[in-house]
């Protein structure tokens, strides 16, 4: 995903330019890729972990990938080594209109740099601007079965019951994104709940092909963000809030203007009753009140408690001024960015090519490991 921000950028929602860390891994396995064999091992040069994330560069990111993701992967600079990639290879498994994918794409970018992601610290790549992506995707369908891939719930979701006329790429997706992790040998990859069967199927691949061919992959962990992994639409607090939802109102988009901000919280649907308090029979106040805890650095329960007896009318318009001002630093950084016509593409070169020189390191493993001939020099 992602490019960052210099100078006095701050992340969105805080004072200081940090978070803290907010994320728990799933597991704790400490699989490697293979060392040299034969007896005692060499001291090898100590490596922070590496998280991969990528973000699909269609419709606009919004207040819950922020939330649920993205100040992670800004914290998460501090502890590991990152690679955050604009995914346009997955974007164009639904058809794409030319000009809209290639800004969108540099829009992306942008925005993650605008939240902080810091480019001298992470990798910020587009996914096809390093074609070991596509490589690899092809050598992992030769271990991948289409029984795991027919049981994915995102194909299931998205095929809608199509059957034969659904695009290969839709089926075959998690594998390319299979590759996109492996490829960098990841230790750690942020995802929501809903992402979290596709890094099943990635650690299972890699475990096949270690099995059959011998230690290449590091098998990866999915890392599910704490607090804010599941944000909910506020038109519906039964949906998650969704770039790709049917209502502009579901979502507060990060590009938002204030006046927008305010007009879509204040049309968030509510539970019924005035008292304003969280709870399984309050989901739509539950949702507000955990955005507000998330952006203002406070428990939820403590809002909750701020608010007895003042009802949902104040909650909103309170609630509408704190994002409007978590967002305006960000919202500056891209504007900074949009008007700059260089700075992005300089930052995607670079690192691109820093990019390339891991996932070239990986390729010639793999290429070896299963036969196949050098290209000469």
């Amino acid at each position: 995903m992602r490019a960052a921000a210099t100078g006095s950028t701050h992340c969105p929602g805080d004072g200081t330019g940090g978070h803290a860390l907010d994320f728990t891994f799933v597991s704790t396995s400490t699989d490697r890729a293979e060392q040299p064999a034969g007896g005692v091992q060499p001291p090898a040069k100590a490596r922070r972990p590496r998280v991969f994330s990528g973000t699909q560069p269609t419709g606009a990111l919004h207040l819950g990938n922020y939330l649920g993701a993205i100040r992670n992967y800004v914290a998460m600079q501090e502890t590991h080594d990152c690679v955050y990639c604009v995914v346009d290879l997955h974007a164009i498994t639904v058809r794409q209109q030319k000009a809209e994918l290639k800004r969108s794409t540099i829009e992306t970018a942008n925005m993650f740099l605008a939240a902080g992601v810091d480019p001298e610290r992470s990798i910020v790549i587009v996914q096809s601007h390093v074609p070991q992506h596509t490589e690899l995707a092809w050598v992992l369908n030769t271990v991948a079965y289409m029984g795991e891939l027919g049981r994915m719930i995102q194909f299931k979701e998205k095929s809608g019951g199509e059957g034969e006329s659904i695009g290969v790429g839709i089926f075959d997706y998690p594998v390319l994104m299979a590759a996109d992790i492996l490829l960098y040998q990841t230790d750690a990859v942020p995802v929501g709940e809903d992402q979290k069967q596709h890094v099943e199927l990635t650690r299972d691949l890699a475990e096949r092909f270690n099995n059959a061919f011998g230690k290449t992959f590091v098998v990866p962990e999915p890392v599910i963000p704490s607090a804010g992994a599941r944000i909910m639409g506020l038109d519906d607090p039964a949906k998650k809030m969704s770039k790709s939802a049917g209502s502009a109102y579901n979502y507060i988009a990060l590009t938002d203007t204030p006046d927008e901000i305010r007009r879509k919280i204040k049309r968030a649907v509510t539970d019924s009753g005035s008292e304003v308090r969280l709870g399984a029979d309050k989901p739509a106040l539950t949702n507000l009140l955990t955005i507000y805890g998330l952006l203002a650095g406070e428990p939820a329960e403590a809002i909750a408690e701020r608010y007895a007896g003042k009802g949902y009318a104040q909650l909103k318009q309170d609630l509408a001024e704190v994002a409007v001002q978590a967002l305006a630093p960000f919202q500056a950084r891209m504007r900074e960015l949009t008007a700059d016509k260089t700075y992005t593409l300089e930052v995607l070169k670079e690192g691109a090519a820093r990019a390339e020189a891991i996932a070239e390191r990986t390729m010639t493993k793999v290429r070896e490991r299963i036969g196949l001939v050098p290209r000469p020099a």
